[in-house]
């Protein structure tokens, strides 16, 4: 959730602080059958094409083209300057949609917090971190952002990009503002995640699993290292590595594979490949 600027890592060796107040919170059709007689295929025509949104791109470029060829072989009086300038058109439609049309749809972009979480997360996997990006909660709009599992236990991370303008603050140890916004919205989603992960994956498995819910904050200077608000670790994005590996170990390689493989199944991509 990009609401800021760009990000600042902030470190500080106050001591952990933990807070004593925690809260609960409360789905491509089938295919069809394949015939035993077999229509002749229909042609493609034209208008069909043109009503295909990935057709849209061409289209448009036809059309720039063929008024830039029409006009400027009016004006200039040759067919061979049209051509010439039909080409250049397309050419030019081109270059400015390559600049500015990314092939990655924006809904499937992660954001900049996203990407700097998932860089730091990559570097676990030497020591046998195994990570899932983009998890969807089932039957909500909810993302857990990225979902680890390793030797230290199973981690929810929302990562969070927050005006760097703005200090960040808690209240009594129990409420956390961004400048004057009250943060308890995202603690509570954040918690609602992870009991919803550890519900859905210790189902699959026939056990109990905790997940420890967490906010990775990027932007403002966080004066803090780690600090539990509302039972939600919230620490700068820079310490998210550390925030995993400084924890004892307590799952086995064999664990961490059936939990990763649940969790796969339990929590679909938010943006599964077509």
């Amino acid at each position: 959730m990009d609401t800021g600027l760009a990000p600042e890592d902030g470190h500080d060796t106050s001591p952990i602080w933990v807070s004593d107040e925690s809260s609960d919170r409360p789905a491509t059709p089938p295919e069809e059958a394949a015939s035993t007689t077999y229509a002749p295929v229909e042609r493609a025509s034209l208008k069909a094409l043109a009503s295909r949104f990935d057709y849209h791109h061409l289209l448009r470029r036809a059309l720039v083209a063929l008024a830039a060829g029409v006009v400027v072989g009016f004006l200039l009086g040759g067919w061979r300057i049209g051509l010439t300038a039909a080409i250049v058109a397309a050419i030019a439609d081109t270059m400015y949609r390559a600049r500015s049309v990314s092939s990655i749809p924006a809904w499937r972009r992660p954001s900049a917090a996203e990407r700097r979480t998932e860089y730091q997360l990559k570097r676990l996997e030497r020591n046998g971190f195994r990570t899932l990006h983009a998890r969807a909660v089932p039957g909500s709009d909810a993302q857990i952002d990225h979902l680890v599992i390793g030797p230290t236990g199973v981690y929810a991370v929302d990562s969070e990009k927050w005006d760097k303008r703005l200090p960040v603050r808690v209240q009594s140890h129990r409420k956390l503002f961004h400048g004057p916004f009250n943060q308890k919205p995202r603690l509570d989603e954040a918690r609602w995640e992870a009991s919803q992960a550890s519900e859905l994956i210790g189902k699959a498995l026939g056990r109990e699993i905790h997940v420890v819910p967490s906010l990775a904050i990027y932007g403002p200077a966080i004066p803090w290292r780690i600090l539990n608000v509302r039972d939600v670790d919230v620490f700068s994005g820079s310490m998210v590595r550390k925030w995993i590996t400084k924890r004892e170990r307590s799952l086995t390689s064999a664990e961490i594979d059936s939990i990763y493989r649940a969790a796969e199944r339990v929590l679909p991509s938010r943006y599964p490949e077509s």
